[in-house]
C-alpha cells in the first residue's frame, strides 16, 4: 500500500508540472537497428512517439525527451558545430552527463560529421587533481577540436584543456549560440561512429574507434539476442561514458526504438533501490541492466525485517541483465532471496559477454535461462595437475551465453592453437562489429587483432555453443608455477564476517629476495588495533587456504581501492599505488 500511494503521488506531482513520460508503447513499426549510420537511427526514432526520460534523484519525473525533440536539438547543435569550425572526422569531446545536453551534443557531433568522444565524470575519490590528470591523458588520446562539459565542471575540465591546448566551452553556453542552417555531410556506413575509452579492456587510455556499421550491427545482434518485443521499456543508472552504459543503455533504445528511464549514476550510489522504485513505479519496464555490485548493493540495503513486497513490484522485469565484471552466482542467489517476494523471478537474469572492442555484446544467455553454473576444480583453473592426496576445491563459472548473431568465439592457447571444448584459453571473437583499431596507435591494435580476430585479453572455455568466462589473463597471479586467480583469493576474504564485494584487491608483487608473491589489501573499518592484529591473522590463514602459500596482507583505510569508470575494482590500478606508497596500511604489530 505503501508503494502505490508513493506511485500516486509521483503521478499526480508529474501531472501538476505537465510531465507526462513517453510512452511504452508506439503504432510506428520497430526496426532491429538495420540503418545504414547512427543519423540514420535517429532519423527513423524521431517519426515515433518515444524518447528518453529523466529522473531526478528521488526517480521523479525531471524531463522527458522524445526522440524528435531529441533529433531537432541535435541537428541544431551540428550547425552550431559547424560554424564554429569543426570538420568531419575531427573529434569532439563531450563529459558525459546523463542529460539530454550530452545526448543532444552526441548525436550533433554525428551529424556533423565528427567523432564524439565520451569521456568520464568526477569520481567520489582521488580530487580535483586526479580528475585532471585523467582528462589529459584521455585528451592527449583523442586530439579533439572541443571539449564541451556541464557548467559545474567548468574549473576541472576548463583547466584540462587549458593545459592540452583545446577549446573548452560549458553547454550552456554553446547551447545559446546562434545555430546557422547549412549543408550537412553525409556518413558512410564504414565511416567512424565515434571513440569509445573502455575500464574494461585495461589498455587505456587508448580510444576504440567504433564505426557506424560495426556498432549497428552490435545493437542489432543485442536486441536479437534479448528478443525485444514490442512493450519492451528500459530503466537505466548505468554511465554513458562506459560501453554498457553508453551502447546498451543510451544508443541501443533509440536505434531499437525503446522508450527508457534514466537515474544519474551518482543518483544510484546515494540511493541504490531508487533503481528498483523506479523499475516498479514504471508499470512497462521489462529491461534493465547491472554490473553484479550493483545487484549486490540493493541486496545489502534491504533490511530482513522489510517485506519487499510492500514497496516493489519487479514482476514485469523481463531481462535483468548482467554484465562489466565479473558475474558471481552467490550475489545473483542474495538478491533473488532478497526480491523473490517483490515478483522478481531468478530467470529474468540475464548474463553477457562483451567489450567496447567488440563494440559491445559478444555473447548473451538466451532469455528465460538466467544464471547457470558450472563448477571447476581449482587445478584446471589453475593449468596445474592435481596433487594425489590434496582436496579438491571447485569455482562456479557462471554461463555468459552465446555468441550473437554474426559474432564468432573461439578459445586458443597462447601461441594461438585454437583449444578442443572445455579447455581454458584466451578468448578470442570475430565479427562485424569488431572495432577498426585504437586510435593512432597502430601498435596496440596489432598487439590485440589478428587476421580479422581480436584477442579478448580473457580467458575462458566454450561448453555445448556457451561461452564461460574465468578471469583476465593479465590478473592472473602465478607463483611457483602456479596460477592463482585473484577472484578466488578475494572471494575468500569476502566470506569472512564484516567484508563485502569490492573490500579486497589481490595481485602479486616481488618481495625483496626477487621472489614472486600474491599481496593481499583488505579494507578494514575498525579502528582497534588487537581486532586489526586478529583480523589480519584470520585473513592470512583464509588466503593460505585457498593459495596454500603465506602473503602479505595489508589492512587500508576504507574507501582507498581505486576503481575504474564503471565501478570496479582496479587491481592493476591498486597494484601500482600500493607499490607507489601511495596507498598507506594501517601500521599493525607482529
Amino acid at each position: 500500500m505503501t508503494g502505490e500511494i508513493a506511485e500516486l503521488n509521483t503521478m499526480r506531482q508529474a501531472a501538476a508540472q505537465g510531465l507526462q513520460p513517453t510512452p511504452t508503447a508506439d503504432a510506428m513499426p520497430r526496426r532491429f537497428a538495420d540503418f545504414a549510420t547512427l543519423g540514420e537511427a535517429l532519423d527513423y526514432a524521431a517519426s515515433g512517439n518515444r524518447g528518453l526520460n529523466f529522473h531526478d534523484a528521488r526517480g521523479n519525473l525531471a524531463r522527458a525527451y522524445p526522440f524528435r525533440e531529441l533529433r531537432e536539438d541535435a541537428l541544431a547543435q551540428a550547425y552550431r558545430l559547424i560554424d564554429a569550425g569543426v570538420k568531419p572526422g575531427e573529434r569532439i569531446a563531450l563529459i558525459a552527463e546523463t542529460g539530454p545536453e550530452f545526448a543532444s551534443l552526441f548525436f550533433g557531433v554525428v551529424y556533423a560529421g565528427a567523432w564524439p568522444v565520451p569521456l568520464p565524470l568526477p569520481t567520489s575519490f582521488g580530487g580535483a587533481q586526479s580528475y585532471i590528470d585523467q582528462l589529459r591523458v584521455q585528451l592527449g588520446s583523442c586530439d579533439p577540436k572541443m571539449l564541451i562539459y556541464p557548467a559545474e565542471l567548468a574549473a576541472m575540465a576548463g583547466e584540462a584543456a587549458s593545459l592540452c591546448d583545446v577549446t573548452g566551452t560549458d553547454w550552456d553556453e554553446f547551447g545559446a549560440r546562434k545555430a546557422p542552417r547549412c549543408d550537412l555531410p553525409q556518413a558512410k556506413t564504414d565511416d567512424t561512429a565515434y571513440l569509445q575509452y573502455s575500464s574494461g579492456s585495461t589498455r587505456f587510455p587508448h580510444g576504440v574507434a567504433i564505426t557506424h556499421g560495426a556498432l549497428l550491427n552490435n545493437l542489432a545482434a543485442h536486441s536479437h539476442g534479448m528478443k525485444l518485443q514490442p512493450e519492451d521499456r528500459c530503466v537505466s543508472w548505468l554511465p554513458w561514458y562506459h560501453d554498457m552504459g553508453l551502447v546498451g543503455c543510451f544508443l541501443s533504445p533509440i536505434a531499437n526504438q525503446v522508450s527508457t528511464d534514466y537515474l544519474k549514476t551518482e543518483d544510484f550510489a546515494r540511493r541504490p533501490l531508487a533503481w528498483l522504485d523506479l523499475i516498479s513505479r514504471n508499470s512497462g519496464t521489462t529491461l534493465s541492466y547491472s554490473p553484479t555490485f550493483g545487484y549486490d548493493i540493493c541486496a545489502r540495503r534491504m533490511s530482513s525485517q522489510t517485506k519487499a513486497s510492500e514497496r516493489f513490484d519487479l514482476s514485469r522485469w523481463r531481462v535483468a541483465g548482467n554484465g562489466a565484471d565479473m558475474i558471481r552466482p552467490d550475489v545473483m542467489q542474495n538478491f533473488v532471496d532478497a526480491f523473490a517476494d517483490a515478483g522478481f523471478q531468478a530467470s529474468a537474469f540475464l548474463p553477457s559477454y562483451g567489450l567496447a572492442e567488440a563494440t559491445l555484446a559478444v555473447s548473451i544467455m538466451p532469455p528465460g535461462e538466467g544464471i547457470q553454473v558450472e563448477l571447476v576444480e581449482e587445478t584446471q583453473l589453475s593449468g596445474q595437475s592435481g596433487e594425489a592426496n590434496r582436496p579438491q576445491r571447485f569455482r562456479a563459472i557462471v554461463n555468459c551465453g552465446k555468441p550473437v548473431r554474426d559474432m564468432t568465439v573461439e578459445i586458443r592457447e597462447e601461441d594461438g592453437t585454437p583449444l578442443p571444448e572445455k579447455a581454458i584459453g584466451k578468448v578470442w571473437c570475430k565479427g562485424p562489429s569488431l572495432m577498426t583499431g585504437y586510435f593512432r596507435d597502430p601498435e596496440s591494435t596489432a598487439a590485440c587483432m589478428a587476421d580479422g580476430w581480436l584477442d579478448t585479453g580473457d580467458m575462458g572455455y566454450m561448453s555445448e555453443g556457451y561461452v564461460y568466462i574465468v578471469g583476465r589473463a593479465k590478473d592472473m597471479i602465478i607463483v611457483n608455477g602456479r596460477n592463482h586467480w585473484p577472484q578466488d583469493i578475494e572471494w575468500a576474504v569476502e566470506q569472512l564476517p564484516g567484508f563485502k564485494a569490492g573490500d579486497i584487491a589481490a595481485f602479486a608483487i616481488t618481495t625483496p629476495g626477487g621472489e614472486e608473491t600474491p599481496a593481499v589489501l583488505v579494507q578494514c573499518r575498525t579502528s582497534d588495533e588487537s581486532e586489526r592484529l586478529r583480523l589480519r591473522g584470520e585473513i592470512s590463514e583464509r588466503v593460505r587456504s585457498v593459495t596454500g602459500m603465506n602473503c602479505v596482507i595489508e589492512l587500508i583505510p576504507p574507501r582507498t581501492l581505486p576503481r575504474t569508470s564503471s565501478g570496479k575494482l582496479s587491481r592493476a590500478k591498486a597494484r601500482n599505488l600500493y607499490l607507489a606508497g601511495e596507498i598507506k596500511p594501517y601500521d599493525v604489530a607482529a
